[in-house]
């Protein structure tokens, strides 16, 4: 079941303190991983199919990427799914672990829970739900990459907690973007989990993409009839609008593994 078996078990990694091996320590670049739903996913599709962000970062890159993003999951559901976990007992010390959720995390648990949606708030609330026949606590989007990011951290994992990327924001004919509560939810639990964790904006910069880009492009870059998934192209300036906010932002862990200069990516530092 989607239960509170590996809540408790993401909760336990979160509370074990990381001790570094005694001696030297081989250099490395980091490896990049990735943790989201469908809009950062690699898909396994066609032409004129969607395509997740994450499948073009790696061409931004001088580093390798590992992509375990997971078409239709939210925070709750990646938690208890154990897949935060598994990226836990995979990450090395200096590994990035890139988290960005938000498109699934909204609805209500009544009438029915979905087993994605989260309880409603920025800190520590619960809610008593019945997911599958089966009772079950649901936790606040913050609280689950909260716990995750210091589990990662915990292991000498450095996190980059980003923004959700917006839907087409020329949907309704004209330029409209306002980000929703899981923008300001991630920022917040950035600046929670600390030195170690890192804030993009991602919603943000992706949005002024759009705007710079135009309604003619940017329609044409979404999937017909779909204004949350993008088409490979699509997913392109979606991947290039996170390194822009990430390197306008200062770079954080990812200084001296980005490719692109930052001007030559579509948009303005915001």
């Amino acid at each position: 079941m989607l239960g509170s078996s590996s809540v408790i078990s993401i909760l336990a990694l979160a509370s074990t303190a990381f001790s570094a091996p005694s001696g030297s320590i081989e250099k490395r670049a980091p490896t990049v991983y990735l943790a989201g739903d469908s809009t950062m996913a690699r898909a396994n599709g066609g032409a004129g199919t969607l395509q997740g962000w994450g499948t073009y970062l790696p061409y931004s890159l001088t580093t390798s990427v590992i992509n375990k993003a997971i078409g239709g999951r939210s925070s709750r559901s990646y938690t208890v799914e154990g897949r935060f976990t598994d990226i836990v007992n995979t990450v090395q010390a200096n590994d990035i672990v890139i988290i960005e959720f938000g498109h699934n995390d909204g609805g209500s648990l009544t009438p029915t829970d979905n087993g994605r949606s989260v309880c409603p708030g920025k800190g520590t609330e619960t809610c008593q739900s019945t997911y599958n026949g089966v009772a079950t606590t649901v936790y606040t989007y913050p609280f689950y990459l909260i716990q995750a990011g210091k589990a990662l951290i915990a292991k000498g994992a450095k996190v980059i907690i980003s923004s959700p990327t917006p839907n087409n924001p020329w949907e309704s004919g004209t330029f409209t973007y306002s980000g929703s509560r899981f923008v300001d939810y991630s920022k917040s639990v950035a600046a929670t989990l600390g030195s170690n964790a890192f804030y993009v904006d991602h919603g943000a910069y992706a949005a002024d993409a759009w705007n710079t880009l135009g309604k003619a492009k940017t329609d044409a870059y979404f999937v017909a009839g779909d204004h949350t998934h993008t088409l490979p192209i699509g997913a392109d300036v979606v991947a290039t609008s996170f390194v822009k906010g990430l390197q306008c932002a200062g770079g954080g862990f990812l200084n001296g593994y980005v490719k692109n200069s930052t001007a030559s990516i579509t948009g303005k530092c915001l």
